[in-house]
């Protein structure tokens, strides 16, 4: 698992930066109903998408999230709207958005409990009637079908803890009902060779830690493939949408 505190610093930059801030904050958007003024975006990160989303008029919006420099950088792109929390225990009363956000979130929940319990706290905290907005199958997002996907093929994998079919019955548990869905591309996030194995180095593939003789082969495997800093297409990305019952 990477360590957030550490990534602050070049999240943004080696994340595709402003062009897929744009693009992730414009599905969200779209995805709101008419009328929205309150939205809480859970796991907020550097603030790049949430600055967006609070641009649009009439929408006041809060960011959440646990990593200390994270929520740093969150809070110097928009003063006095970010709180350091934890998306399981949410430190807010019931009913008080109309809109709840977890963009790039719940692939990260170490159990499918995690899972569980962070949607329904963003439940929770949603009126009657409210949305839930968040992404899901982040990690098959990212299988191209390129030449690295087909070398990463065989790697362990753990289970996927946003599989759709998984939230959504988590969003049934907790009185939300699928109420649309959008997808969007990660512009500039297309993997290169030289660029996945820099970040198998630094722990991005949780099943292949730094250092394990696994990753180093898949290393070895990936720097022998051709174009090693060309990038593959961009992953799009999936957005479900939740009514909250009224």
């Amino acid at each position: 698992m990477l360590d957030y505190d550490k990534e602050a610093e070049r999240y943004d930059a080696s994340r595709g930066g402003e062009p897929r801030a744009a693009a992730a904050a414009q599905a969200v958007l779209g995805l709101l109903p008419d009328g929205t003024r309150r939205l809480l975006d859970v796991a907020c990160g550097t603030g790049i998408v949430t600055r967006r989303l609070a641009a649009r008029d009439g929408l006041r919006v809060t960011g959440v999230d646990l990593a200390p420099a994270m929520a740093r950088q969150a809070a110097a792109r928009l003063p006095g709207a970010v709180v350091r929390a934890d998306s399981r225990r949410l430190p807010f009363g019931d009913g008080r958005f109309d809109a709840v956000s977890s963009v790039w979130l719940l692939h990260l929940a170490q159990t499918a409990e995690d899972v569980r319990t962070i949607v329904g706290e963003c439940a929770r905290v949603l009126r009657p009637g409210g949305v839930y907005v968040t992404t899901v199958d982040k990690a098959a997002a990212h299988n191209v079908g390129s030449d690295i996907d087909a070398v990463l093929a065989s790697r362990p994998r753990r289970p996927a803890r946003d599989e759709a079919a998984l939230v959504e019955s988590y969003a049934l548990g907790h009185g939300l009902v699928p109420a649309g869905q959008a997808r969007f591309t990660g512009r500039g996030q297309g993997r290169s060779p030289r660029r996945t194995v820099a970040d198998l180095r630094r722990g991005w593939f949780v099943t292949l830690p730094p250092g394990d003789p696994l990753a180093d082969e898949f290393a070895a495997r990936l720097a022998e493939l051709p174009g090693q800093d060309l990038p593959r297409p961009d992953p799009v990305f999936t957005l479900r949408a939740f009514r909250k019952a009224g």
